[in-house]
């Protein structure tokens, strides 16, 4: 019941393994750290990009590699939709990606897929790892650890810390995820907010029909289930798990443990 299969598909994941060896799914955040430093990262350097240093011009990634884009043209079309286009001298240059002069990019451990698009104003710090398709919008900060799958979008002024969504999980305005895991296809309504520490110390217990589970988690925000929905302006309490299909109704806050799909929490 509380097993990574019980939350999400992951037929189609390309990172399944950071779930190897589970028992419950939470057990996904106990790995993330590892399953990220052992990431291969190939060569991300460019001499307009500097540590820290706001980018003054645009970038594309493209074959395995950062170029400008002085001489592209870009449509921006909707990344998540594969309507994101790069062409030089009249040729399509088929899955690049690109990010936008205002980037501030810590590190170079950063893996993007094919067609992503980063926004001006976004602060990626590694390690970072964004699947084909996706969007990191405006004035997104991403923490570290943040494992991206494809076709999502990690919003304006959205922070992502520590955390993972699966493929087409959407975070899109003003929303807050700390150690926490969205599903496929999982939706975040504006404003909405996964606390991730308890005012008391502690590990957080997970409440479940059969009692308190100790998840050995510090710091455990929400995890989300395949299809399952916030309304804007909600919040979750740390240790919040809601199953697939599940639906946190605006303006409402969840209590803490597991949550059966399907469930309406008003």
């Amino acid at each position: 019941m509380l097993d990574a299969a019980s939350f999400f598909d992951l037929t189609d994941l390309s990172f399944k393994d950071v779930f190897a060896d589970t028992n419950y799914v939470w057990e996904g955040l106990k790995n993330l750290k590892a399953y990220m430093d052992g990431a291969v990262y190939g060569p991300f350097d460019h001499e307009s990009l500097e540590n820290g240093v706001p980018l003054t011009q645009p970038l594309i990634f493209h074959e395995g590699r950062l170029q400008d884009a002085v001489d592209c043209t870009i449509t921006y079309g909707d990344a998540t939709k594969g309507k994101l286009l790069v062409e030089r001298d009249g040729k399509e240059l088929t899955g690049a990606s690109v990010i936008m002069a205002g980037v501030v990019i810590t590190g170079n451990r950063i893996q993007l897929g094919r067609g992503v698009l980063i926004e001006s104003g976004a602060l990626i710090k590694e390690p970072a790892i964004i699947g084909d398709q996706s969007e990191v919008r405006q004035g997104a900060y991403l923490r570290g650890y943040c494992l991206v799958g494809k076709r999502c979008v990690v919003g304006h002024t959205t922070e992502v810390k520590h955390s993972i969504f699966l493929n087409d999980a959407k975070a899109g305005h003003f929303a807050y995820l700390g150690d926490s895991i969205l599903g496929g296809d999982a939706n975040l309504g504006a404003g909405t907010k996964f606390a991730n520490l308890r005012f008391l110390p502690g590990n957080i217990q997970v409440r479940t029909t059969n009692g308190l589970i100790d998840s050995g988690l510090r710091k455990f925000g929400a995890i989300l289930g395949d299809r399952a929905q916030t309304g804007c302006n909600s919040v979750t309490n740390p240790g919040t798990m809601i199953g697939p299909d599940g639906i946190l109704m605006p303006n409402t806050t969840a209590t803490s443990g597991y949550h059966a799909g399907s469930t309406v929490i008003r």
